[in-house]
C-alpha cells in the first residue's frame, strides 16, 4: 500500500510539472462544463429509460439489464479514441528494488480506479432510484450500482487486453470482432436468446445483492488482470531491452513523387504519411482505427444492430474518429524533430495546410465504406455527405487550436514504457466537445427543424468553416509562433532519453 500511495504521489506530481498542465481559469471551466454536460447526457437518458420501460410485461429494470451488453459494448469503443494502454514512465522505477510484478501491478490499480469507470453510474443510478426503490430499497440501489461499476471495471480490463495485444500486432483486431460476432450471433440467431436472460439474472443477482454474482464478477476481474499482467509485463521487457530492433527491416521506400508537384506543401503531405506508415505506433493506431471503421460501416449496412438514433451516433464516429486520433495530440509528434521545421519561415504554417489537407482527404475512407449502407438505404447519402463537410469545417477547426498549446513531445516507438500514451485534460476535453457538441447539435437539429433540413445547416456551416481555413489556420499559425520557445522548451523536456 506504501508503495502504491508513493508512486500515486509521483503520478500526481509528474501532471502538476508537466508542461501540458493547464492552469487558466478558461481552460478550468471548459473542464468542468464538458463533466457536467455528459453527465447531464447520461442523467437524462437514465431517467427517460425508466419511464419508457415501466408499464409492460417486464419490470424497467428486467428490460435494462437485458441490454447491459450493449452497454458494455458502447463503453469498449467509446475508450479506443480517448484512453490508451496505462503507462507510466517505468524506466526509473525498474532501477531499484521493485518488482516489475507490482509495478504493473499499480498501473492496472490506477486503471481500475480511473474515473472514466464511474461515467456509466450518471446513467444507472437515477434509472435505479426511479426503478428499483419500488421494490428494494436504497439498498436494492446500492448493491446494484456497485455491481455496474464491477461491470464496468471488468471491461476496463478487457479492453486494456485487446488495445495492449493491438499495439503490439494490429492482427489482435480480431479478438474484439470475433468476441463482439459471437455475442451478436447469440443475441439475435436464436428466436430467444439465453444471453437476455443471463444478464437479466445478473442485473437481479446485483440488485438483491446475491453473494455469490458478486464473487464470479470478482473472479472474472481477477482473471483479466492476471492476463493483463502477464503480457504487460513481457512486453514491456520486450521494449525496454529493443528485443524487437534486430528482426525490423525495410523491405520498401516510397518516396511519394507525385506529390512534388504541390510544392511545399506536397513536402509535408509526404512528411506526414511517412510519419503515419513508418513508425510504430502511428501504424499501429492508423491499421486500428480503419479496421474499426470498416467494422462499424458493414455492421451498420448489412445488419439492423444499429437502427435508429444509436446509427446516427456510430455515423458520426464514423467519419470523427480519425480526427480525434490524429489531431487531438496535433505537433505533438513533430516534438521529436521541432528545430527543424523552426528554422524555415513559415514552416509550420505549411505543416499545418498539409495536414489539414491529407486528414480532410482522409474522410474519404468512411465515405466510401458508407456506401453499401447508402444502396440499401441504412444511412441518408445527404447525411453522409454533410458530416464529410461538416467535420473538416467546424470539427477540425475545433481540433488545430490544439497545435498552440500541445507542448508535449510523443515518442514515435515506445508504447508501454512512455508517458506518450497519457492523454492531458486539455487534449481529452477538445475531443470529447468535438464528438459530443456535434452529436448534440445533430439531435437538436432534428428535434427543432426536421430531419430534412438537418443535412443542409451541418452542410453551409462546414463550407463556412473550409472557405475560410486558410484564415483560421493562418490565426492558429501566428499564436502557435507567439508562443513558440514555451512550446519548444516543453517539446524539449518532455522527449524520451
Amino acid at each position: 500500500m506504501n508503495l502504491f500511495l508513493e508512486l500515486r504521489r509521483h503520478g500526481k506530481l509528474a501532471e502538476k510539472r508537466h508542461p501540458m498542465y493547464e492552469k487558466s481559469k478558461f481552460g478550468k471551466f471548459w473542464m468542468y462544463f464538458m463533466s457536467v454536460f455528459w453527465a447531464g447526457y447520461l442523467i437524462f437518458f437514465g431517467t427517460t429509460f425508466a419511464f419508457a420501460f415501466d408499464g409492460g410485461a417486464k419490470e424497467a429494470y428486467h428490460v435494462m439489464n437485458s441490454g447491459l451488453i450493449f452497454i458494455l459494448a458502447l463503453d469498449f469503443l467509446l475508450r479506443l479514441p480517448f484512453l490508451k494502454t496505462p503507462t507510466q514512465e517505468v524506466k526509473p522505477y525498474l532501477l531499484l528494488p521493485i518488482k516489475r510484478s507490482r509495478l504493473i501491478d499499480f498501473l492496472l490499480l490506477r486503471s481500475g480506479l480511473n474515473s472514466f469507470n464511474l461515467l456509466w453510474l450518471f446513467l444507472f443510478v437515477p434509472f435505479a432510484i426511479i426503478t428499483v426503490t419500488k421494490f428494494y430499497g436504497i439498498g436494492g440501489v446500492l448493491t446494484y450500482c456497485i455491481g455496474i461499476w464491477l461491470l464496468i471495471v471488468f471491461n476496463n480490463y478487457w479492453y486494456l487486453l485487446c488495445r495492449t495485444l493491438m499495439d503490439e500486432r494490429i492482427w489482435w483486431v480480431l479478438l474484439p470482432i470475433v468476441v463482439y460476432g459471437g455475442i451478436a450471433a447469440a443475441l439475435f440467431v436464436p428466436d430467444d436468446s439465453p444471453l437476455f436472460g443471463f444478464f437479466i439474472d445478473l442485473g437481479e443477482g446485483f440488485i438483491t445483492g446475491n453473494i455469490l454474482t458478486f464473487i464470479c464478477v470478482l473472479v472474472a476481474i481477477s482473471l483479466m488482470w492476471f492476463i493483463n499482467r502477464s503480457i504487460m509485463q513481457k512486453l514491456v521487457y520486450n521494449e525496454l531491452n529493443k528485443t524487437e530492433d534486430t528482426t525490423v527491416q525495410v523491405k520498401t521506400v516510397s518516396e511519394y513523387k507525385f506529390l512534388d508537384r504541390y510544392g511545399e506543401i506536397g513536402e509535408y503531405i509526404r512528411l506526414e504519411l511517412k510519419l503515419l506508415l513508418r513508425n510504430k505506433v502511428c501504424r499501429k493506431s492508423l491499421y486500428s482505427v480503419t479496421a474499426i471503421v470498416l467494422i462499424f460501416s458493414l455492421t451498420i449496412s448489412f445488419s439492423d444492430i444499429y437502427d435508429g438514433g444509436s446509427r446516427d451516433f456510430f455515423v458520426l464516429y464514423n467519419y470523427i474518429i480519425f480526427g480525434i486520433l490524429f489531431l487531438s495530440p496535433l505537433m505533438s509528434y513533430e516534438g521529436n524533430y521541432i528545430d527543424g521545421l523552426m528554422s524555415r519561415k513559415e514552416s509550420i504554417y505549411s505543416l499545418l495546410r498539409a495536414k489539414y489537407i491529407l486528414y480532410s482527404i482522409a474522410l474519404i475512407i468512411p465515405f466510401v465504406l458508407m456506401i453499401p449502407g447508402m444502396v440499401t438505404g441504412k444511412v441518408s447519402v445527404l447525411e453522409c455527405t454533410a458530416w464529410i463537410i461538416f467535420v473538416p469545417g467546424a470539427v477540425y477547426f475545433c481540433l488545430f487550436q490544439l497545435a498552440v498549446y500541445n507542448n508535449k513531445t510523443l515518442d514515435l516507438n515506445a508504447k508501454m514504457t512512455g508517458r506518450q500514451n497519457v492523454g492531458t485534460g486539455l487534449q481529452n476535453l477538445i475531443a470529447g466537445g468535438a464528438f459530443g457538441v456535434p452529436l448534440l447539435l445533430f439531435f437538436v437539429l432534428n428535434a427543432t427543424v426536421g430531419k430534412e433540413v438537418t443535412p443542409w445547416i451541418l452542410l453551409v456551416v462546414g463550407i463556412l468553416f473550409i472557405a475560410t481555413s486558410r484564415w483560421w489556420l493562418r490565426n492558429v499559425y501566428h499564436r502557435f509562433m507567439k508562443r513558440r520557445y514555451k512550446n519548444m522548451e516543453g517539446f524539449h523536456d518532455s522527449r524520451q532519453k
